[in-house]
Order: C-alpha cells, then sequence, then structure tokens
C-alpha cells in the first residue's frame, strides 16, 4: 500500500476537504461542495493559514487528499502558563477508513506536540461518535472533561 504523507493544507486542498466535511452526515455542521460556498472556506482557510497558533493538515496518498485535521495551540495561565494543543476536524475520507490513516494523523499531531514542548494535546469528538471514542482511547486520550457549546447563528 502506498505511504500517507501528512502535510500542512494549501489552497489547491480546500475543495477535497470540503468534499469530505460535506460527506459527513454525523458532524451536522451544514458543510456543502455548493460552488457558491467555496469562498466562505476559501475565507476560512486563509485565516486560519495566517495564523501562528493554526495549522490545517492534509494526509494525501497517491497525490489524493483521504484525511484531515487542524491543530490550534492555546497558552493559559493554568498550569503556569504552560501551552496546549487542541486537534480538531479530524476526518478521514469514508472509502480509506479502517487504513490506519486516522492514527497516523493523530501520531503526527502528538509528535508536533512534543517537539513543541507542549504540555498536552486534547479533543473533544461528538457524543454519538462511540467508534471514534474507542479509536481516542487505543491511541492513548482518557476522557477526562464534559463538553457543552451554545450555537449562536
Amino acid at each position: 500500500m502506498t505511504p500517507i504523507i501528512i502535510r500542512e493544507a494549501r489552497s489547491a486542498d480546500v475543495a477535497a476537504l470540503v468534499a469530505i466535511f460535506a460527506a459527513d452526515e454525523l458532524g451536522d455542521h451544514g458543510d456543502t461542495t455548493a460552488p457558491e460556498a467555496l469562498g466562505d472556506y476559501l475565507r476560512a482557510f486563509e485565516r486560519v493559514a495566517s495564523s501562528s497558533d493554526q495549522t490545517l493538515y492534509v494526509a494525501e496518498r497517491e497525490e489524493q487528499v483521504v484525511g484531515t485535521f487542524q491543530t490550534m495551540i492555546v497558552t493559559s495561565l493554568v498550569g503556569r502558563g504552560s501551552s496546549s494543543m487542541i486537534i480538531e476536524a479530524v476526518q478521514t475520507r469514508a472509502d480509506m477508513r479502517g487504513q490506519g490513516i486516522g492514527a497516523q494523523m493523530i501520531q503526527f499531531a502528538i509528535a508536533q506536540a512534543k517537539r513543541r514542548g507542549l504540555r498536552l494535546v486534547q479533543l473533544t469528538s461528538n457524543a454519538s461518535r462511540k467508534d471514534a471514542h474507542r479509536f481516542y482511547e487505543r491511541l492513548g486520550f482518557k476522557q477526562s472533561h464534559l463538553g457543552f457549546k451554545m450555537a449562536l447563528k
């Protein structure tokens, strides 16, 4: 099997990333591949790409985007002013699941956090994604908090 390459996303990847997000019915984020929405995604990509504390990655096999995740570095006074990594939007293309791509993406993120000397790596997962919870636990994550959110739009 061809190896996975994990690299920072480029604007040319945005359409492929949107297709992965739009195919995720469980996430219910309202993502769409409608052509008129592409500008919104490109503007968001530029905001992420210009941030020194955020990085959007793609997992690529045979020059095709097969997965993605985003990392954010957050510094807080808690923990004596330490910094942590938040991993968000972890997605593997539906036809590529079960091939270890997600594990490679998470392990890559953890390695980046260790390289930067961060205190911890954390993520959240939709409460209904039981398979994802088992996946994260297999990778060494422990459930520690209960999350809350409030939609503003």
